[in-house]
């Protein structure tokens, strides 16, 4: 299963409470209420997260450097809203207001010699802020002291290459008409770990689950493809174009595919956004024209599966779609992950349609 490796977890977190509009800076392990709805019933659980990078500018001071921040805020942000009651709406903070705190948070003296010390390794950063009920009660209503807290860590590696996946389509991990696929919501990844375990019943390596829609009564080759467990999914087609699912109520809107589906607009790569049924995908699988599908997310930017089963109705397998390595594509795509971190680091021109923000702390 997906899974970082090399983690090393700034000393501080952060808690900034809805209500008051409240700052304060924790230890890293702080508690939280045993008793609480979140911890309880997953009520007010959204999350977050954020890729940066730290560098030293040419004057000695630290910048942290963001890719599309306007996004995963603005994803952020939703979540938190839908989390909260139709009169709790006027204290859902605003995309701006949510920077706001991220860049206070970094700013802290007590983060200073982990920011350095990410800054002269050139290391991965991961800013992951969630919500939390404050308030100790296990009443199912809305949170009583709904707050963000926010945590910060550096990591050498998650999921990578190879991998090999699993078609589960008797899980399903949203439904679309409540709305909540296309949040990262905890509700969410309950499903994605199970998922993850179903494929293991398959083939016991599996390191991920490739889910289909929520229609389960549907003939199963009519069915579209949506996520894998935890990421998101891109098609590379030997006729040389790639397949994007477009963003819905079951599609998480991915910071990371958007970038890299900029990059490989600009390498001259013809990205379709439609969507692929199961039988389609069987189909290009059995006549070879599939170079590979690839896992997109925030951590591990871009992974190329090696091997995906597919199955029936019966969880039987029917196929096996395999990576082909020597295709063009393939290579291209994995150059596209590798520029996709140099942008970050400032070493390449950014793509049309991205947003690169540096800010002094």
């Amino acid at each position: 299963m997906a899974g970082f490796e090399g983690v090393k977890w700034a000393a501080k977190q952060f808690r900034y409470i809805l209500k008051d509009k409240t700052y304060e800076l924790m230890e890293s392990d702080a508690k939280v209420y045993a008793v609480s709805r979140s911890i309880h019933y997953g009520l007010f659980l959204a999350f977050e997260g954020i890729r940066f990078f730290c560098k030293k500018n040419e004057s000695g001071g630290l910048e942290v450097i963001f890719l599309n921040l306007d996004k995963n805020l603005e994803r952020f942000q939703r979540g938190i809203a839908f989390n909260l009651s139709t009169s709790q709406q006027e204290i859902a903070p605003s995309a701006e207001e949510i920077e706001e705190v991220i860049l206070q948070f970094f700013r802290e003296p007590d983060m200073k010699a982990f920011l350095n010390e990410m800054a002269e390794l050139h290391a991965q950063g991961y800013l992951r802020p969630f919500t939390f009920d404050e308030e100790q009660s296990i009443g199912v209503t809305f949170p009583g002291n709904p707050a963000i807290r926010g945590v910060a860590c550096r990591y050498e590696r998650y999921l990578g290459e190879p991998f090999s996946g699993v078609v589960v389509p008797h899980l399903v991990r949203a439904v679309g008409v409540n709305g909540t696929g296309n949040l990262k919501l905890g509700i969410n990844y309950l499903m994605s770990v199970k998922a993850v375990d179903a494929a293991r019943d398959v083939l016991p390596e599996a390191g991920s689950a490739l889910f289909l829609d929520d229609n389960p009564n549907a003939p199963l080759e009519t069915r579209n493809v949506t996520e894998w467990d935890s990421s998101c999914c891109l098609f590379a087609l030997r006729d040389g174009t790639v397949v994007k699912i477009p963003e819905s109520s079951l599609i998480l809107p991915s910071v990371t595919i958007q970038g890299i589906c900029a990059i490989l607009r600009q390498r001259g790569v013809v990205v379709e956004e439609r969507d692929m049924t199961y039988g389609e995908l069987i189909q290009l699988s059995q006549k070879q024209e599939v170079v590979a599908i690839c896992s997109v997310g925030t951590a591990g930017i871009l992974g190329r599966a090696q091997r995906l089963l597919l199955v029936d109705k019966d969880n039987q397998v029917i196929g096996t779609q395999e990576a082909d390595e020597s295709h063009e594509l393939y290579r291209i795509i994995g150059e596209a992950r590798t520029y996709f971190w140099d942008i970050y680091q400032e070493k390449v021109p950014l793509p049309e349609g991205l947003k690169l923000q540096k800010f002094g702390i």
